[in-house]
C-alpha cells in the first residue's frame, strides 16, 4: 500500500513515521509513506496556499489550486471536470465534518492500493475541494484541532497495524477492543503478587475454557461500565438483523 500525506508541515510526521510498528512496516516493504509539501504546488514567490474567505469572516482557507495540483499529480490524472476515478485509489480529507474514525471504517480502507491524505490547516479548505477532490472526509472526534496532521498520524497508525504481516501476531489484532463490539478484557503479567494485589487465580489455573469465559465476562462488564453506548449499538444491530 502507498500512503501520500499532503501537508504544509511534513516535518511533523517524521518522528511518528520513523519509529515502532510504522517504521518496521516500511522497512518490510508492506507500506510506503510519502510526505508531500503542499507549498511545492503553490505559485508565486511566497508559495501561499491559503486566502481569506469570500463574504468575510475570521481565519484563512486553503485554496483550490495547490490542493488540486498536488493530489492530481499523485493520482496521475485530473479529477475535475473530467470526473475520472480509480477504484484502487482513495482521496481522504481530515475534517470535523467527516465520518468518525472507527475500527470498522479503518478496515474499509485496507482494500485500496493507494490512499492520499489531505491534512488542512486554519479554517479548512475551499468547498470545491470537499465536493470535487476529496472522496471521503474523516474525523477523529467531536473537537477541533489546529490542523489535520494529528488526525493523519492517528489514521496511519490505526491502518498500518492492520495490514497483513505488519503485526507479528495476527491474533493480537483480532482480540482487541472494539473487534467484537466490546472493550478488551483486563490483562496481567509478572509478578503474580504486586503490593498485595494478586493476579486472578483463573488466569494461572491452566484451564483455558474457564479463562475464556472469565475474559468474555470481564469484557462485557467493562463495556457496560465504561462504554454502554457500544452495547446499545450492538443491540440495535442484532435487532436489525432479526428483522431481515
Amino acid at each position: 500500500m502507498i500512503i501520500d500525506v499532503v501537508t504544509i508541515f511534513p516535518q511533523m510526521f517524521k518522528p511518528i513515521l520513523g519509529e515502532s510498528i510504522i517504521k518496521r512496516a516500511q522497512k518490510k516493504g508492506l507500506v510506503k509513506i510519502n510526505l508531500v509539501n503542499l507549498r511545492e504546488y503553490a505559485d508565486g514567490l511566497h508559495k501561499k496556499v491559503d486566502a481569506s474567505p469570500y463574504g468575510g469572516g475570521s481565519g484563512m482557507v486553503f485554496s483550490c489550486g495547490p490542493l488540486f495540483s498536488a493530489v492530481e499529480s499523485l493520482l496521475g490524472y485530473k479529477v475535475y471536470p473530467e470526473q475520472k476515478k480509480d477504484s484502487k485509489k482513495r482521496v481522504i480529507l481530515f475534517s470535523p465534518k467527516g465520518k468518525l474514525l472507527s475500527s470498522k471504517l479503518v478496515k474499509k480502507f485496507l482494500r485500496y492500493e493507494r490512499l492520499i491524505l489531505i491534512a488542512p490547516r486554519y479554517e479548512g479548505v475551499d468547498e470545491r475541494v470537499n465536493k470535487y477532490l476529496a472522496e471521503e472526509m474523516v474525523s477523529i472526534g467531536d473537537y477541533v484541532l489546529s490542523g489535520g496532521e494529528l488526525p493523519g498520524m492517528v489514521f496511519i497508525d490505526c491502518l498500518v497495524r492492520l495490514i497483513p504481516g505488519v503485526v507479528s501476531s495476527p491474533d493480537s489484532v483480532k482480540q482487541e477492543s472494539f473487534e467484537n463490539g466490546f472493550l478488551d478484557y483486563p490483562v496481567y503479567t509478572r509478578p503474580r503478587d504486586f503490593r498485595g494485589v494478586k493476579v486472578p487465580k483463573v488466569l494461572i489455573s491452566g484451564n483455558h475454557k474457564e479463562i475464556d469465559f472469565w475474559r468474555r465476562k470481564k469484557a462485557e462488564d467493562l463495556t457496560k461500565k465504561l462504554r454502554p453506548d457500544l452495547l446499545e449499538v450492538k443491540d440495535r444491530r442484532r435487532k436489525n438483523k432479526a428483522k431481515l
